[in-house]
């Protein structure tokens, strides 16, 4: 009798287990309205899969998960992009940033990871150069973060300075006008936080697209945009099949600096 009533009791507790995968199932793929509902609280709790530990600031300040690609210390993690050669930013150890700097050579300094990424969270701060009210518009510490080597958020300081709005800091190039300005003087540190979301691709088509948040300073400015494709200067956007880029970091001609940049992976 006992081994019966073991058994019986294993039947109930497996059952139940399924029907809370089911529900927890149907509530995650949205296909609940066609279930009965619950009337056990206990139906839509659910135990698994149990989230990572994250420190927040367990690396100096940083996400104990996050790869830390700039620190102040080092330009190892980035190299140049039009040759593959070492990084030539101006280091600056005691600020712990990098500026944009040629190195004294005429070839652009634009850098990327040497890593490559897909789906992330990016942190990243960044300070516009010494006013110069000569330069004007785009001319005005203009630089850009581009996801995967393609999908640029702009930098650029817009203190009484108009340009076209869907170029102006915040922006998504050429695609996606900011909710709001929400810059620091000029010569202070702004702040970006991006949530990126790579789009899918199945062979030569595009199957989902990509989408990028950002927040400047805290503010939110880019709601879950949709991305059209490649944030081109001239011409439409493009959706060429690609896989994992790496981060790029745009020199345009003006000293603009970088600090504290970290990832986190999200695929």
């Amino acid at each position: 009798m006992k081994n019966v009533l073991i058994f019986i009791f294993g039947l109930v507790v497996f059952s139940c287990g399924a029907q809370d995968k089911s529900i927890q199932k149907a509530i995650e793929d949205g296909t609940f309205e066609s279930m009965e509902e619950p009337t056990n609280p206990k139906e839509t709790e659910f135990y698994n899969p149990v989230p990572p530990t994250v420190n927040p600031v367990g690396q100096n300040g940083v996400p104990s998960d996050a790869i830390v690609l700039f620190d102040g210390s080092s330009l190892s993690a980035w190299e140049r992009v039009k040759d593959k050669a070492p990084a030539t930013w101006k280091l600056n150890t005691e600020e712990k940033s990098m500026t944009v700097n040629r190195g004294g050579e005429k070839i652009n300094a634009t850098i990327q990871t040497k890593k490559k990424f897909g789906s992330v969270q990016l942190h990243l701060e960044w300070k516009s150069p010494k006013l110069n009210l000569k330069r004007k518009g785009q001319q005005r510490g203009n630089s850009g973060v581009f996801l995967q080597g393609r999908y640029e958020v702009q930098v650029l300081d817009n203190n009484d300075n108009d340009t076209y709005v869907n170029g102006q800091v915040g922006s998504i190039y050429k695609q996606s006008v900011p909710l709001a300005k929400a810059s620091v003087p000029t010569g202070e540190w702004n702040s970006y936080d991006i949530i990126y979301h790579a789009p899918e691709f199945d062979g030569n088509k595009k199957v989902k697209s990509g989408t990028i948040t950002v927040l400047h300073n805290g503010v939110l400015v880019q709601d879950h945009h949709i991305i059209k494709g490649t944030t081109a200067y001239i011409g439409w956007p493009k959706n060429n099949p690609h896989g994992k880029g790496p981060i790029k970091l745009q020199d345009h001609g003006d000293a603009v600096g970088y600090r504290n940049i970290w990832v986190r992976e999200l695929d």
